[in-house]
């Protein structure tokens, strides 16, 4: 484990997707993994069936955060057939943290990761952040490391989810509502242009007359003297809205792939052609 398998997480990343489908150089990368690390191919493996490869290694040698986010993605909505009604979100900024995973349905979920190649050293500081953004939070971590979250965690809102040795996902403490520390001007900060206006129009049937300069602060202002509760309301169905999936049949998409998939926001022709370069022959390491 270690810095030594960090190339595996290059695997894993929209730049890197994109670069292989476009032939941009760094199928090199494929080749390098696959003898470095014994990864199982013959002379009928498609690029499809490598991905797959490295990603069962990662599954049984080095489950990093992409592996941990590509889970939560495919057990809590994938699998259960919540693509229509569910919005994941990721590295969403909150105050100094940037939340790992959220899920919106009827409520939103943080979903703070912990892999074991993690400490826990920021974990307080991050958690009480998203309390001031969202009102349930967990924590995902290893077997290894679940029993000192259920002892720390004890007699506190925060759930905690496992990633079991034989990677399924396991709820060990359901998370609990918790709006004490909700902060109107924090959630206002995660809402992008369009959201807020949203809001701002459902509140005074219209947008600020005023100055470019004076128009954020503005908007701000109105949306900040709504109560907690009803702003906090139209902040989730504002969320729930950026990710609409309505294309893609992950079906067709390998396991190893969706989270990057599910966040690239690729075309009808983006997807054919990301089909077409999976089904290709792997033509590393001759």
């Amino acid at each position: 484990m270690g810095t030594n398998n960090s190339v595996l997480t290059r695997v894993f990343t929209q730049n890197m997707l994109r670069d292989l489908m476009y032939d941009c150089n760094d199928a090199p990368l494929l080749s390098n993994i696959v003898k470095r690390y014994e990864i199982k191919y013959n002379g009928d493996s498609k690029n499809e069936n490598i991905i797959s490869e490295i990603y069962q290694y990662l599954g049984s040698s080095y489950r990093n955060e992409y592996f941990y986010k590509n889970t939560l993605l495919n057990k809590l909505i994938i699998s259960a057939h919540r693509l229509k009604t569910t919005t994941a979100l990721t590295e969403v900024p909150v105050a100094k943290s940037k939340a790992d995973f959220i899920m919106i349905n009827g409520k939103a979920v943080v979903y703070e990761i912990k892999t074991e190649l993690d400490t826990f050293e920021r974990l307080e500081s991050q958690i009480s952040d998203y309390y001031k953004a969202f009102d349930h939070v967990c924590v995902v971590t290893s077997e290894s490391q679940a029993k000192e979250l259920l002892i720390r965690f004890k007699n506190s809102p925060v759930g905690v989810y496992v990633l079991t040795d034989k990677n399924t996902l396991r709820r060990l403490k359901e998370p609990q509502e918790f709006r004490g520390n909700l902060n109107k001007e924090q959630i206002f900060k995660i809402l992008n242009k369009p959201e807020y206006e949203n809001i701002v129009k459902k509140t005074i049937k219209g947008l600020p007359n005023v100055t470019p300069v004076q128009y954020y602060r503005e908007c701000k202002r109105i949306a900040c003297e709504l109560p907690l509760n009803e702003l906090y309301s139209l902040f989730l169905k504002e969320l729930k809205k950026r990710n609409r999936i309505d294309v893609i049949d992950f079906d067709q998409i390998p396991y190893a792939l969706r989270f990057l998939v599910y966040f690239s926001k690729f075309q009808k022709d983006q997807l054919v052609e990301l089909n077409d370069y999976l089904k290709q022959p792997f033509k590393g390491v001759k």
